[in-house]
C-alpha cells in the first residue's frame, strides 16, 4: 500500500505540474484544438484518479468500516498484497488531505453549476424581454434563435436544454448570408460539442486550487482551445475567409485586431484564419489521442497491480 501511495503521488505531481507547462509551451495545440482539448481532459482525469486512488487506498488503511466494504469481495491474498494491517503517520496525513481535497473539489463544482444555472435562468428572461419578432426574412433552417434589437453586431450561443443562439440585430443587417451562417455555425459548433461543461469543470477546479498550475492552465487553455475548434467547425463549412471577415465584422467595434490584451485572443483567432497553421497528420492526431486515452489509465494499473499479482 505504501509502494502504491508513494507511485500515485509522483503521478500526480508529474501530470499537475511539469507536463502542463510544457504543454502550454508547445504550437501544435493551435493547429488541433479538439486533440489538445482532449489531451487536457486526459491530463485532469489522471490527476483525479489518482487523488481518488490513493484516497480509497488510504481509507481502507485508516477505517477497518471502508476496509471491510471495499475489499469484501476480494480474496484473502488479495488484502494481504496490500499490506492494510498497518497505516504510517504520513499516510493518514495524507488521506485526511486527500479526503478535504475531495469534498472541497465537490463544492467547488456545485457551486460552479449552481452559479452556471441561476445565470443562464436571469439572463434567459432578460433576454426574452427584449427579444422583438423574429425577422420574415431569416431562413427557419437555422434553428432556434433569439434575435435582440441591438445596433451592435453580435452573437452568442447560451446553453440550456435546448441551446439557444442569440442574435442582435446589428449582426443580422451587418453580416452577409454567408457570414452569418459561419457566424452560426461556430456556434452550434459550441453547443455540439457541450464545452459549457468543460468551460465550467475548468472554472471550478482552477477557482478551487489556483495554485496548482494544471488547473490553472486546464482553465486558461479550455476558454481559449474551445474558440478555435469552435473557429474550425465554421471554416470547415463555410470557409477560412468567411468565418474570418464574420468574426472581424462582429468585432470591428471592440478593437479586433487592437493589441489590448482583452482583445489579442479575437486577433489571433483571425490570424489563424486567414492563414491556417499545418495540421498534423492523420497518423499523429491518432497516436496523440491513443497516448492521451492511456495516461489515465496508469493510476488505475497502480492501483491493481497488487490484487492483480496475488491473484496471477
Amino acid at each position: 500500500m505504501t509502494v502504491c501511495l508513494l507511485l500515485l503521488s509522483v503521478v500526480a505531481v508529474t501530470a499537475a505540474v511539469p507536463v502542463p507547462r510544457a504543454l502550454t509551451r508547445s504550437e501544435w495545440p493551435d493547429r488541433e484544438p479538439v486533440v489538445a482539448l482532449w489531451v487536457w481532459q486526459c491530463l485532469v482525469a489522471t490527476v483525479l484518479l489518482c487523488c481518488l486512488t490513493a484516497l480509497v487506498l488510504g481509507a481502507a488503511a485508516v477505517f477497518h468500516t471502508v476496509r471491510d466494504h471495499v475489499f469484501a469481495p476480494a480474496p484473502p491474498a488479495v488484502t494481504a498484497a496490500y499490506d492494510l494491517s498497518t497505516a504510517p503517520p504520513w499516510a493518514v496525513a495524507l488521506t485526511v488531505l486527500l479526503a478535504c481535497g475531495a469534498a472541497w473539489t465537490t463544492a467547488m463544482i456545485a457551486r460552479e453549476l449552481v452559479e452556471a444555472r441561476r445565470r443562464r435562468g436571469q439572463a434567459r428572461a432578460h433576454l426574452r424581454e427584449r427579444a422583438p419578432d423574429l425577422p420574415a426574412g431569416l431562413p427557419p433552417a437555422r434553428g432556434p434563435m433569439l434575435v435582440l434589437e441591438d445596433e451592435y453586431p453580435d452573437a452568442w450561443w447560451m446553453p440550456g436544454h435546448p441551446p439557444q443562439l442569440v442574435v442582435t440585430t446589428g449582426a443580422l443587417h451587418r453580416l452577409t448570408d454567408h457570414q452569418l451562417d459561419a457566424v452560426l455555425t461556430h456556434e452550434r459548433g459550441h453547443a455540439r460539442a457541450r464545452h459549457d461543461w468543460l468551460l465550467h469543470l475548468s472554472t471550478a477546479l482552477a477557482t478551487g486550487f489556483p495554485r496548482i498550475p494544471l488547473f490553472a492552465h486546464f482553465c486558461d487553455q479550455t476558454h481559449r482551445l474551445v474558440e478555435l475548434a469552435a473557429d474550425d467547425t465554421a471554416s470547415r463549412r463555410c470557409g477560412h475567409l468567411t468565418t474570418a471577415l464574420a468574426l472581424i465584422e462582429l468585432n470591428q467595434h471592440r478593437g479586433v485586431l487592437s493589441c489590448a490584451s482583452s482583445h489579442r485572443l479575437l486577433g489571433e483567432r483571425v490570424d489563424r484564419l486567414l492563414q491556417p497553421p499545418p495540421r498534423l497528420g492523420r497518423g499523429n492526431r491518432a497516436l496523440t489521442t491513443t497516448v492521451a486515452a492511456l495516461v489515465p489509465l496508469v493510476p488505475l494499473l497502480i492501483t491493481f497491480a497488487p490484487g492483480l499479482t496475488a491473484l496471477s
